[in-house]
């Protein structure tokens, strides 16, 4: 019987230590949050056109295809606009759960690129509707959250992180894969393969200033003093200021400054001279990798997951 009794004590301590062990563990262990409750219809949002400051409300399958039709050329393969429309979808349930464009306009979205992303339905053709409908409700979520839905023109064959690319840090992005090869400088225009542009260094002083409130002085060197992962440069020194590559791009204008993705910085007969390739911060999805990738046949979820690691895509409606 004493036996017995010590044997019933022993287990019941370990019981007991057990069960503490499993209660500290889940303590340590963070709550997942459960993933978007799925909606009951199509939801309708309400948007500002920018253009005319008028408001309106658009289902919100129609407004994903003038987004579309926007941001990718609407005459691509339909897998690859699927993927895009995935993109836009999550872009603009993440944007209406922060609020930005409420604080703005008192609106769900806005047709500004500035403010929320391209829109443009005169653009909008059959590829576009079909990409559209093959994937309604689609969105692409991680651990619960809408992710952020970064993608690029052309990531000159190689993804950065978001730190890198858009020098952000404000929340983690464990889902953006960086370093992804994809080919995309074999099918891209001859400009993203490779591209050079001068700019008066009267502007980049005042870029600099702007962006680093720093004065570089007389400018008469430049070079890259920091490159991440991807070799993208992170850091420039410009005369005697150093600014972050990503502001200093968007400073002097992400239409002139293609990418970061640069092969040579110089100063030359008073401009400074960029020579790189690529298009976009490359960050995410690449355009023309996923038009790539559509050609041998991946399908849209593919294609995005291609570019974003232990993701769901989740069809909400």
């Amino acid at each position: 019987m004493r036996r017995l009794a010590s044997t019933a004590v022993a287990l019941t301590f370990f019981s007991v230590l057990v069960f503490s062990l499993l209660l500290s563990s889940c303590a340590r262990k963070p709550q997942q949050k459960p993933a978007p409750e799925r909606f009951k219809n199509e939801p309708e949002i309400s948007l500002f056109i920018n253009d005319t400051g008028e408001k309106k409300q658009i289902k919100m399958e129609e407004y994903v295809a003038g987004v579309v039709a926007a941001e990718m050329e609407p005459t691509w393969p339909v897998n690859a606009l699927a993927a895009q429309a995935i993109l836009a979808r999550t872009f603009t349930l993440e944007n209406i759960e922060a609020g930005r464009v409420k604080k703005l306009h008192g609106t769900d979205a806005s047709t500004s690129v500035e403010e929320f992303q391209a829109y443009d339905p005169t653009r909008i053709n059959d590829n576009v509707r079909q990409a559209v409908q093959r994937t309604r409700g689609e969105v692409a979520t991680y651990q619960g959250d809408y992710i952020k839905a970064w993608f690029s023109a052309c990531d000159g064959g190689v993804s950065a992180s978001a730190g890198e690319g858009l020098a952000y840090f404000k929340s983690p992005t464990p889902y953006i894969k960086a370093g992804v090869k994809d080919n995309c400088l074999s099918i891209t225009t001859e400009e993203n393969k490779r591209w050079q542009k001068a700019i008066p260094l009267a502007q980049v002083r005042a870029a600099v200033k702007e962006v680093s409130g720093q004065d570089p002085g007389d400018i008469t060197a430049a070079k890259v003093t920091q490159k991440g992962p991807s070799g993208r440069a992170e850091k420039i020194q410009i005369g005697k200021a150093v600014v972050g590559g990503p502001a200093l791009r968007l400073a002097l204008g992400s239409d002139q400054v293609r990418s970061m993705l640069l092969e040579d910085v110089s100063v030359q007969g008073g401009n400074l001279v960029l020579t790189g390739k690529g298009f976009g911060h490359g960050v995410g999805m690449c355009q023309w990798g996923a038009n790539l990738l559509s050609k041998s046949k991946k399908s849209p979820e593919d294609i995005v997951k291609f570019y974003f690691k232990d993701i769901e895509i989740q069809k909400l409606w």
